[in-house]
C-alpha cells in the first residue's frame, strides 16, 4: 500500500497547540513578506539564462512560471494553515499521504534547498567577480587589477576551473549558521529595500534605451523541445527559480488576521508585483541591448553551461554570456558606475538568500532525522551554539563544492526539479485531505480546489518535462539514492515502525 504510516494530523499539531502565535499580519504585511522572499537570485542572475533559452520571449517565461507558482501557492496555503508547524511540505505530506511519500518529498526538498543555495553562491560570485574586474577603488588601482584569474572565476563544468568566491561564500554562510547568527527583521527589511531600489533604478535607466529591433526575432528558440531545456517552456522551467520563496506567505497563516481573506491577497499581490517587476526588467534588458541567444550549427540556441556555449561566448559582450546580466546591461549602455552599484546591491543582498536556503535544507533533514528517517547524528544539537551543527556542516561542504564546480543554470534547473515535485505532492495532498477529512477546520480554503490543484500538478509536470536533461538525470539519480537509504535505514528505524520505542 502506498499511503502507509500516516502520521495523524492531531499528533503533528500538538506542538503548535502548545504555543499559539498571535494573529497580527494583514494583507499589506503579507504582500511585503512575499516580495522580500521572492525577489532575489532569479532576476539578478538567471535573466541571461532565460535569454539564451528563449530570447526576448523570456518575458512569456516569467508569466508562465508565475502562473504555475500562483496555483501551487493557493494549494500550499491550505495545508500551511491547517498544519502550521515546521517541516514545510515534508510535514504536510507525512500527515496526509504517509511516510513513503513524505520521504520522497523531504528528500526532494533537500535537493531544492541545498542546490538552490549553490545557485545563489554562483550568482553572488558572478557579481563579485564582475565588480572586481571593473573596480578601481576610487582611482587607487587600475580597473581589473583586483580581478581573479579566469581559472578561479568559473567552475570546472562551466568552462573554468574552480569558482573560488562561490566556494568561500558557501563556507562563510555555513559558519554563520553553525554559530547561530540570525538576521533581524530590521536588517532583512534593509536588504529587501536594497533589492527593490536596485531593480527600480535598472528599469528607469535601461527602459529609455529600448529599441523595437532588439525584439526580432521574438521566438528564436520556439516554444520548446521534446528533450526540454530550450525555448519559452525551457526558460520558464529555469526561471521558476526566480519565484521560489513565495511559500513564506502561506507559512505565516497562523499569524495572519482573517487568513481566508488575507492569505490569497498576500499570495496573489506579491506574485503579481514580482511578475510586473520581472517583466519590466526583462523588457528593459532585452530591448536595450538585445537578448538574442547564441546559436549552434543547427540554428537552435546552445545549451547554457556547455563547452559549446562557453566557446561561443569568448570575447562576446552579449547579454546571454554575462554572469552579472543586470550590471552588464548598464555598463553596455555607458553607465559604468550604476552597473557597479547594481553589482554592490546584489553582493549585499544575495548572501541572506544563501542563508535562508541552507537554513531550510538543514531544518528539513533535521526534522527527518528527529522522525527516525535519517541517522540520529544529523539531529545532534551543538552544546554551545544550540544549532544542528552536524547537518549544517555537511550541507555547507556539499553546497560549497557544487557552487565551485557547476554552472548556475544547471544548478538552478536541478534545484527546480525538487521544488516542482514537492509542489505537485502538496497539491495532490489538498485534494486527498478534502475527501478523507472534509470536516477538519481549514483557516484557509483553496478556491476552486478541484480545478486549481489539478492545474497546479499539470503545470509542475509541464515545467519538469522542460527542464534540461542534466537536471532530470540528476533528479532521478538523487531519487534512487534516497529510495535506497529509506529502504535500508529509514523504513526500519522510523518512529512509526512496528516495535519502535521512543
Amino acid at each position: 500500500m502506498l499511503f502507509w504510516r500516516v502520521k495523524p494530523l492531531d499528533k503533528i499539531l500538538e506542538t503548535a497547540e502548545k504555543k499559539s502565535l498571535k494573529r497580527q499580519l494583514g494583507p499589506i504585511q503579507l504582500t511585503l513578506l512575499g516580495i522580500g522572499a521572492v525577489i532575489g537570485t532569479g532576476i539578478f542572475v538567471l535573466t541571461a539564462e532565460a535569454g539564451q533559452k528563449a530570447g526576448p520571449a523570456m518575458m512569456l517565461a516569467f508569466v508562465i512560471a508565475a502562473i504555475v507558482c500562483g496555483l501551487a501557492a493557493l494549494a500550499y496555503a491550505e495545508l500551511a494553515a491547517m498544519i502550521p508547524v515546521s517541516g514545510s511540505a515534508y510535514t504536510y505530506t507525512y500527515g496526509v499521504l504517509g511516510e513513503f511519500v513524505a520521504w520522497i518529498v523531504g528528500w526532494a526538498l533537500g535537493l531544492e534547498y541545498g542546490i538552490g543555495a549553490a545557485v545563489v553562491c554562483v550568482g553572488w560570485s558572478g557579481y563579485m567577480n564582475g565588480l572586481l574586474a571593473h573596480a578601481d577603488l576610487f582611482g587607487l588601482v587600475q580597473p581589473g587589477a583586483l580581478a581573479l584569474p579566469e581559472y578561479l572565476r568559473m567552475g570546472l563544468f562551466a568552462g573554468g576551473g574552480f569558482n573560488l568566491l562561490a566556494f568561500l561564500i558557501g563556507l562563510a554562510v555555513t559558519v554563520l549558521l553553525v554559530i547561530g547568527t540570525s538576521k533581524s527583521a530590521r536588517v532583512n527589511a534593509v536588504l529587501v529595500a536594497i533589492k527593490i531600489v536596485a531593480l527600480t533604478m535598472f528599469i528607469f535607466v535601461a527602459f529609455p534605451a529600448v529599441k523595437s529591433s532588439n525584439f526580432e526575432p521574438f521566438l528564436p528558440g520556439g516554444w520548446g523541445s521534446p528533450l526540454g531545456g530550450v525555448g519559452v517552456l525551457g526558460a520558464a522551467a529555469s526561471i521558476f527559480f526566480a519565484y521560489v520563496g513565495f511559500d513564506a506567505v502561506s507559512t505565516a497563516a497562523e499569524e495572519t488576521k482573517n487568513p481566508n481573506r488575507n492569505i490569497p491577497i498576500g499570495l496573489i499581490a506579491s506574485l503579481t508585483i514580482c511578475t510586473i517587476f520581472y517583466l519590466l526588467v526583462g523588457y528593459a534588458a532585452a530591448g536595450s541591448v538585445g537578448a538574442q541567444p547564441m546559436l549552434g550549427a543547427d540554428g537552435l540556441p546552445l545549451d547554457p553551461g556547455t563547452p559549446a556555449m562557453v566557446a561561443a561566448c569568448v570575447n562576446s559582450q552579449a547579454l546571454v554570456c554575462s554572469n552579472e546580466p543586470l550590471a552588464h546591461v548598464l555598463r553596455l549602455l555607458g553607465h559604468n558606475a550604476l552597473g557597479d552599484w547594481i553589482g554592490i546591491a546584489a553582493i549585499l543582498a544575495l548572501p541572506s538568500v544563501i542563508l535562508m536556503m541552507m537554513f531550510g535544507q538543514t531544518r528539513i533533514f533535521f526534522t527527518m532525522s528527529r522522525d527516525g528517517l535519517l541517522p540520529d547524528v544529523l539531529s545532534k544539537v551543538h552544546p554551545r551554539f544550540f544549532t544542528p551543527h552536524v547537518i549544517t556542516i555537511l550541507t555547507g561542504i556539499v553546497v560549497s563544492i557544487c557552487a565551485a564546480l557547476f554552472p548556475v543554470g544547471k544548478l538552478a534547473d536541478t534545484s527546480n526539479s525538487g521544488t516542482l515535485l514537492a509542489f505537485a505532492m502538496v497539491s495532490i495532498g489538498v485534494l486527498i485531505l478534502r475527501k478523507q477529512q472534509p470536516d477538519r477546520p481549514r483557516p484557509f480554503r483553496t478556491p476552486f480546489a478541484w480545478i486549481v490543484c489539478p492545474l497546479a500538478v499539470f503545470g509542475c509536470l509541464l515545467l519538469f518535462v522542460n527542464l534540461s536533461m542534466t537536471a532530470k538525470v540528476v533528479f532521478v539519480v538523487w531519487a534512487l539514492i534516497g529510495l535506497v537509504i529509506y529502504r535500508l535505514y529509514g523504513y526500519k528505524r522510523s518512529q512509526l515502525a512496528p516495535g519502535y520505542v521512543g
